[in-house]
């Protein structure tokens, strides 16, 4: 699918005046040009972005120190040593934050989630960030319980927020295709998120941008995180991500158009301005964006680039952000070259326990 035409520069002088008098006040046809903004338009629309993130943030820049384990590996049964030395050494580096993505073994015992989040945090007073709405799904059907139950049982564990991620794009079809088959529907994703948020828990939102969504679908995907946001008040963030070659699933080769520069700045734009209000935090994916363009954003919108990914000795490798590590220098450097000062946080946007 070709990226979506930029619209003349007189069609979008409107909405941007619009969005400066009210970010968040738009309508959806409003945000589906401004998405399209291109040349002296994404200049303006970034600006603007930039704007309401100061109005909002201040002029800091945030991180949180934080580790990626495999549930994989650390999800099977006999991996208890190893799980309390890799939570020893992420304690060792500096981190705040174990963060766990994806489903345990399937030789994992029942309450295999239970007792994974029960080991981690007993070890040390580390936050842990893990499972995402299909996970959730997962350990409650293993354990025999209902969602609500299960998610209380997490929380007593020790879980202290959740990823939410899984979310794609938040349409039904478009999910199907991207998946290749069925997957998670969209009602129950939304609702495993909402279980979350009333269970006490906080989740990060996000979006995969740069395959086969038209603008209007970002808009109302950005919409329902909204929807969800004034249900609850349960996101701390939002993330966009773009579709990469890597990531790309096999059958959709040569059918996934990708994010330019021009798309990348005006997705995250945009969602500064729809969520203003609701969401704060905009936060630059470097793993997905490199260096150069996570510096771009972040001078037009973003605040925050999360976590440093930190590898250590003892099996470094864990999913697709695999030997991918931010450093402190370089976090530093890109604050500098955008006049910010750097502050690192908790998972939910705290000052740090020293």
């Amino acid at each position: 699918m070709p990226a979506p035409q930029a619209p003349s520069r007189s069609s979008l002088a409107g909405p941007l005046g619009r969005a400066e008098a009210a970010p968040a006040g738009l309508s959806d046809a409003d945000y589906e040009a401004l998405l399209g903004a291109d040349g002296a338009d994404l200049r303006a629309l970034t600006t603007l972005a930039d704007s309401v993130r100061r109005d909002t943030l201040g002029d800091g820049l945030t991180f949180v120190a934080n580790r990626n384990l495999d549930t994989a590996v650390a999800g099977r049964p006999g991996a208890e040593d190893l799980v309390d030395a890799l939570v020893d050494e992420a304690r060792a580096l500096g981190a705040t934050e174990i963060c766990l993505q994806g489903p345990l073994p399937a030789e994992a015992p029942d309450d295999g989630y239970r007792a994974l989040v029960a080991r981690i945090t007993g070890r040390a007073p580390l936050h842990l960030h893990a499972f995402r709405p299909a996970e959730i799904a997962d350990g409650a059907r293993r354990a025999g319980l209902g969602v609500a139950e299960h998610l209380a049982a997490l929380r007593e564990a020790g879980l202290g927020s959740v990823p939410g991620t899984g979310a794609k794009i938040l349409d039904d079809e478009l999910r199907t295709t991207l998946l290749g088959g069925p997957d998670l529907p969209v009602a129950e994703w939304v609702a495993l998120i909402e279980a979350a948020h009333a269970a006490g828990l906080r989740s990060t939102s996000t979006i995969i941008h740069g395959h086969l969504e038209s603008p209007a679908q970002v808009v109302a995907h950005l919409r329902t995180l909204a929807a969800i946001q004034d249900r609850t008040g349960g996101f701390s963030e939002f993330i966009a991500m773009p579709m990469t070659p890597d990531t790309t699933p096999p059958h959709l080769a040569g059918r996934i158009r990708g994010a330019d520069e021009r798309e990348v700045r005006a997705v995250h734009a945009v969602a500064r301005l729809l969520l203003h209000g609701r969401i704060d935090h905009v936060q630059a994916a470097w793993p997905k964006l490199g260096p150069e363009l996570t510096r771009t954003v972040l001078a037009g919108g973003a605040d925050d680039v999360g976590g440093l990914l930190l590898d250590g000795r003892l099996l470094p490798g864990a999913g697709p952000e695999e030997g991918l590590e931010l450093t402190r220098t370089e976090i530093d450097a890109t604050a500098a070259a955008l006049g910010r000062t750097v502050r690192q946080r908790t998972t939910l946007y705290d000052v740090p326990a020293r």
